[in-house]
């Protein structure tokens, strides 16, 4: 992990959030349903954080090896702009969404918690890794959430870009005025 400083300047880039989900987005806990489908518990603050950044116009998106409706909802009520599920390649899925974006590969970041995640997390300008991220994880990553995946570290990693881009009082100005 590098010092605060180089953090904050990876950070100050980012145009574009990628996010594995399953215990990024959730704690990686499943509840597999009768139909196929699992449900999944997503944090409310994390949902906050991804529309405050979207407003600020930085884009966001997921890329999961596994599929359910759930997400497809979530991402919907959240305005996602880029949802690959099923992914059986994440670092084509990666590279794709690059071309789709316009982007560099250091204007992205990207939320990590299991083995599936590392060369994306080598690829990004901003490495993640979620507070309970396995060992390999945490050790690729620029930055280690103080929370977990599921209970805020989303949240935590999207603060951290908007303070290092000067934009946090701006994207919370509408809720100080009320």
């Amino acid at each position: 992990m590098t010092d605060r400083a180089a953090i904050d300047q990876r950070a100050s880039r980012i145009k574009l959030l990628l996010m594995d989900c399953d215990g990024v987005l959730t704690d990686g806990r499943l509840m597999l349903l009768e139909n196929g489908d699992e449900q999944k518990l997503f944090n409310v603050r994390d949902g906050q954080g991804l529309v405050l950044l979207r407003r600020m116009g930085v884009q966001t998106g997921i890329i999961s090896g596994r599929r359910s409706s759930f997400v497809d909802l979530r991402a919907r009520e959240l305005a996602i702009n880029y949802l690959r599920q099923g992914s059986g390649d994440k670092v084509k899925d990666f590279d794709e969404l690059l071309a789709e974006s316009g982007l560099e590969a250091s204007a992205v970041a990207f939320v990590g918690d299991d083995l599936g995640d590392i060369p994306l997390l080598r690829r990004a300008g901003l490495a993640v890794a979620v507070a309970d991220a396995v060992a390999e994880v945490r050790a690729v990553a620029h930055y280690v959430t103080q929370l977990p995946g599921g209970h805020g570290a989303v949240r935590e990693a999207i603060e951290l870009i908007l303070k290092a881009q000067d934009r946090w009082d701006e994207a919370v100005k509408h809720f100080l005025t009320q």
